[in-house]
């Protein structure tokens, strides 16, 4: 549920008054029918308009470039809905740390259009160039959103889409009429159901003209006279796994930008009820594109404070081996605990198997997802295969310091209905066991009440636990949370890969990795390495095949994010356990290389290429660099890296085959040195001081 100090304009000026929120640091006011929301890096100001709120302008307050709006409506549109407002309520509450949100404040606005009540919350951080807001919807509405039933051939019918979305016959979450004619944008896709893509990021440019259609989460706007830009996130699954999509996600024209669809048909609205739609944020940058990058990471790592001792992993689970759950039982599962801390991992899941019932994906017959809390032990440990439940494995973890995590695949009958038993479940094996890591899998979310009963799961977990417990969300099939929605719950569950299949290949792996962290930090992913002796006679002679990388190389792919030893520790030999002291390297500076902002530097890999990524501690003059020679013939590249102020560096090597050096930096641009191909070396840098 909910809360808000509700009060009016006026009241709310008095609140103001008596410091209940410090405007040092977030800022949240009246001036006259003006709403002014701002920090120290950003400003906009809303026409009140009795809570229907219409933009007046936005300010990069950095860099002092104010954009005036042109707007004559206000910033949301529902089909069937009048544009006039019932007086409108506006609240203000200061949210103090929590484990997962950082100190910021909340400011409510809501209002009445035709029949349907909207509540805005925006989320202010401190010295955060970009605002959020989460968006929710009551009441009734008898005009389509959506059709219910979109025919596959009308979405790629691009002028009907466009008169509709022009019509009015969309829903518009988030408005920006901005002046001038000379507006870039850059909009960027991003494909999950990575069992079936391997593409995940798409990006599309072009000038900005008449009224044109783009799909993705993510819009950059770069005005070409000033060189200022705006952009907008959509806080949605992808693109092609919303719920009540209208096919595109952005309309634009020149300077106007409308963000399309919210998660919802009218036909989901509750009369007695908030509803969640999808949320938006609108951020401001000046500058190079590591600006806009460095602007938007900045607001992604708001949404989740990363806590080391819980969030920092690296996890073996060993169902990427295909053993499934024919091996599974305390034996085995003591004999990979001795393996994992010779290896050096600090967490260890029990794949699906661990369980009394028996699931849909199990290599023995009678397994079902359908109707499983019949079985009211079904999530209990199995006691032929756990006869002292799990308190023996979870002894012997913490004798070796590794986590006992699990794997839970949510009940999707009558759209999550079973949500609490769910939950439940998983409190109970949390104060039963101490379980605070659990991969939640097999999430099927076709629907708005399926989606908003899973997420009443997770936040019940959530506040039982006291926000201890780090869920693993996989985004592998189906319509799930993607890498924008949910992620204030734990990490991202990127990718199945096999080599039984053939569809484990190092670079591909690291390409994933290395475009998504463009836009997304990487320290939110699982990202895996495979046992590359297995299955070696199946690539054949494929030059790109694991076995012709070494075992450390696999690992460091995993670096930028949570590695993920995708494998049965039992079935590794001998010589992968070489690479322990490169994992307890790792593992000495993996909390400092994720504190910082990870971008991706170098060129795409293509298994051919010199790539890598950069870590950036903002206001350091330091951070990390990760840097891969592929097979390329080139010993030496010159590579750009982000934000490095002119002077001599050091680059420390931590790990890898390259050696420590010293360089004088004037563009950003620094020469390094792998002589052999398929290597890799981490450094730390850190500018010299003068004499």
């Amino acid at each position: 549920m909910l809360s808000f100090l509700s009060c009016t304009q006026k009241e709310t000026t008095r609140t103001l008054a008596g410091n209940l929120v410090d405007p040092a640091y977030c800022s949240a006011r009246f001036e006259g029918d003006t709403l002014v929301l701002e920090n120290s890096c950003i400003a906009r100001r809303f026409l009140w308009n009795d809570g229907n709120i219409q933009t007046l302008s936005v300010e990069n307050k950095i860099s002092k470039h104010v954009w005036s709006s042109k707007a004559s409506t206000p910033d949301i549109s529902l089909p069937g809905a009048d544009t006039k407002s019932a007086e409108g309520t506006f609240s203000i509450r200061e949210v103090s740390p929590d484990g997962v949100s950082p100190k910021h404040i909340q400011v409510t606005v809501c209002c009445t259009i035709g029949t349907v009540e909207v509540m805005r919350v925006f989320r202010l951080y401190p010295a955060c160039p970009a605002i959020a807001c989460d968006l929710y919807l009551r009441g009734k509405n008898t005009t389509p959103w959506v059709q219910e039933e979109v025919n596959p051939s009308d979405l790629q019918n691009i002028e009907k889409q466009m008169k509709e979305a022009s019509d009015g016959k969309f829903p518009v979450v988030e408005k920006l009429e901005l002046s001038g004619r000379h507006w870039k944008i850059n909009a960027i896709e991003f494909h999950d159901v990575t069992d079936r893509f391997n593409n995940l990021v798409q990006e599309s440019s072009g000038m900005s003209y008449f009224r044109t259609l783009f799909k993705g989460n993510l819009l950059f706007a770069t005005n070409m006279v000033s060189g200022d830009g705006i952009f907008m996130l959509k806080e949605s699954p992808t693109s092609n796994a919303q719920l009540a999509y209208p096919g595109s996600d952005y309309l634009t024209e020149f300077g106007t930008i409308k963000m399309l669809g919210v998660g919802m048909n009218n036909s989901d609205l509750d009369q007695e009820q908030w509803t969640r739609a999808y949320g938006f944020v609108t951020g401001v940058w000046s500058g190079d594109e590591s600006s806009r990058l460095l602007a938007l990471r900045n607001y992604m790592q708001r949404i989740r404070v990363h806590q080391p001792e819980r969030d920092e992993m690296i996890m073996m689970n060993t169902w990427g081996d295909r053993g499934q759950d024919t091996k599974i039982n305390e034996a085995f599962c003591l004999a990979e605990l001795n393996a994992g801390a010779k290896l050096g991992i600090t967490h260890f899941q029990l794949d699906d198997g661990w369980q009394s019932g028996r699931s849909g994906n199990s290599a023995f017959q009678g397994g079902s997802f359908v109707d499983i809390w019949k079985n009211q032990d079904y999530w209990k440990p199995d006691p032929l295969k756990f006869p002292n439940g799990l308190t023996t494995l979870v002894e012997k973890g913490k004798e070796l310091g590794i986590d006992i995590c699990l794997w839970f695949n949510p009940s999707s009958d009558n759209h999550n209905g079973n949500w609490k038993k769910d939950a439940n479940a998983l409190i109970w094996l949390y104060e039963t066991y101490g379980i605070r890591t659990f991969k939640i899998d097999g999430v099927k979310m076709p629907d708005k009440k399926s989606e908003v009963n899973f997420r009443r799961m997770l936040d019940k977990v959530a506040r039982a636990t006291n926000n201890e417990v780090v869920f693993n969300l996989d985004v592998t099939a189906g319509k799930r949370g993607g890498y924008f929605y949910f992620n204030e719950y734990g990490n991202i569950f990127l990718e199945n890969r096999y080599t039984d299949w053939q569809n484990y290949y190092p670079w591909w792996t690291l390409r994933n990795e290395w475009m998504l962290s463009k836009y997304i930090p990487p320290q939110n992913f699982q990202i895996e390495f495979l046992n590359k002796w297995r299955n070696q006679e199946k690539y054949g002679d494929d030059p790109f095949a694991p076995v012709k990388y070494g075992f450390d190389y696999l690992f460091a792919i995993t670096m930028p994010a949570q590695p993920l030893a995708w494998f049965e520790g039992t079935g590794l030999p001998e010589e992968a356990f070489l690479s322990a002291p490169v994992v307890k390297k790792y593992r000495e500076i993996q909390a400092d290389f994720h504190n910082g902002y990870i971008l991706p530097v170098g060129d795409e890999p293509s298994g051919a290429s010199w790539t890598g990524f950069q870590s950036i501690k903002t206001g350091e003059n330091e951070g990390y660099v990760l840097v891969f020679r592929e097979q390329n013939k080139d010993t030496e590249k010159e590579i750009k890296l982000h934000r490095l102020l002119p002077g001599k560096y050091q680059f420390e090597k931590i790990i890898g085959e390259g050696q420590s050096f010293e360089s004088e930096v004037n563009i950003g641009v620094v020469r390094l040195t792998l002589p052999n191909v398929n290597t890799y070396t981490l450094y730390k840098y850190s500018m010299l001081k003068n004499d």
